[in-house]
This record gives C-alpha cells, sequence and structure tokens, in this order.
C-alpha cells in the first residue's frame, strides 16, 4: 500500500522554531482529547472480559491512528508532536495509569518529533513512521507487570470484576503474552498509519506532505 502523494504540492520549508501559536495549543489540546476518548473507548472493551482486553488492545492503534494522523497534517513545525506527547502522559496520570506509562509517552513523543523532523515535517512517511512508534506507548500502563507480575497482579483489585474474571486474566496475562500484546501494537500501529494516510488524503495533500 502506498501513501497518497501529489505531483503538485511542493512541500513548504520547515521551520524548525521551537515557538508555540495559539492554533497549536488550540490542535493539540483538540487532537489530544479525541485520541484519549477513543483509547478509552476501546480500552473500556476489556472489561466484558480477559481475552476480549488482550484482542482489542493491539487493534486500538489502527482506530486512533485516524485522529492522530490528522493531527500530524497541523504540524508545521517543531514542538508540537512532543507537545501533544506531554498533553496525552498528563491525561494518562489523570485516569490512573502508572507514572511509567506517562514516561514512555513522552520518549516515544520525543523520538517521533525527530522522525518528522528528519522528513522536515512534510514527509507521509515520517508521519507514518512517528505514528508507528508512537504506538509503542501502549507497553506503558504493563511496565510495572513486566517487573514484577506477582505483586503486580496483588494489587490490580482484579476481584472487583468478578471471581471468573480474575481466574482468567491470572492464566492469561503472563509476561509473553504482553510481550507479544506489544509486538502487535506496533504492528497496528503502522497498519493504522498506512489507513490514516489513505482516509485523510485530501489533508495530508492540502498540508503538502509528500
Amino acid at each position: 500500500m502506498t501513501p497518497p502523494t501529489d505531483a503538485k504540492a511542493a512541500p513548504a520549508p520547515a521551520q524548525r522554531s521551537l515557538r508555540l501559536t495559539a492554533r497549536d495549543i488550540v490542535n493539540v489540546a483538540i487532537f489530544a482529547v479525541i485520541y484519549f476518548v477513543v483509547v478509552f473507548a476501546m480500552a473500556m472493551l476489556g472489561v466484558i472480559s480477559p481475552v476480549v482486553m488482550i484482542t482489542t488492545l493491539p487493534l486500538t492503534p489502527i482506530v486512533a491512528g485516524i485522529p492522530y494522523m490528522l493531527f500530524l497534517t497541523r504540524v508545521r513545525h517543531a514542538g508540537v508532536v512532543t507537545l501533544m506527547g506531554v498533553a496525552l502522559a498528563a491525561l494518562d496520570l489523570v485516569i490512573g495509569h502508572p507514572w511509567q506509562s506517562a514516561l514512555v509517552i513522552v520518549v516515544v513523543s520525543l523520538v517521533g518529533e525527530f522522525i518528522m523532523a528528519a522528513g522536515n515535517y512534510r514527509s507521509t512517511w515520517a508521519a507514518i513512521w512517528t505514528y508507528t512508534v508512537f504506538s509503542a506507548w501502549f507497553i506503558g500502563p504493563w511496565v510495572p507487570f513486566l517487573i514484577d507480575p506477582a505483586g503486580y497482579l496483588a494489587n490490580y483489585g482484579l476481584e472487583a470484576y468478578g471471581e471468573d474474571y480474575a481466574r482468567v486474566f491470572r492464566e492469561l496475562v503472563t509476561v509473553p503474552t504482553i510481550l507479544l500484546m506489544f509486538l502487535a501494537t506496533v504492528v497496528c500501529g503502522f497498519l493504522g498509519g498506512l489507513l490514516g494516510t489513505r482516509l485523510l488524503a485530501k489533508h495530508f495533500r492540502k498540508a503538502g506532505l509528500a
């Protein structure tokens, strides 16, 4: 699948200034909330059963890729991708995820910033790889589990979901399972980036991304 291109659209010169405008802040606020709502809605499916949680979480980047890729068409200069990561990290902490999760979001956003900069903030493929790397943040909430599985399960409060849910969760959720889920999530992040560019081809051409 090849991202849409427009031979007539000449890429505008990149602006590397870190000066944020009111428009930047508004875009970050709007798209952070939209992305957050999409991810949260998908995550809520996990209350049905641990099996649903494990299978739907990796698919989330495909759906969430649409608003995030649309956000990237609004990025005109350095700093905005990182600011988006900081905003999402703050929202992540608000819903009770561990601090490691927020840290991962900021780190992958910084990496994404460098990728966008390498493409002069005008490359469709840079945008796709930025979103792919950003999707790696889904491992963040599971960092405490990877460090101490027994301690994590003891403090997770699984019993609140019922005995059957708790039993299946303990049987299904293992370190290999989480690592496999993480790999699938990154792959789906790449697919979400491709899907986003397809669905938002007109926006990408208008933004001068090629």
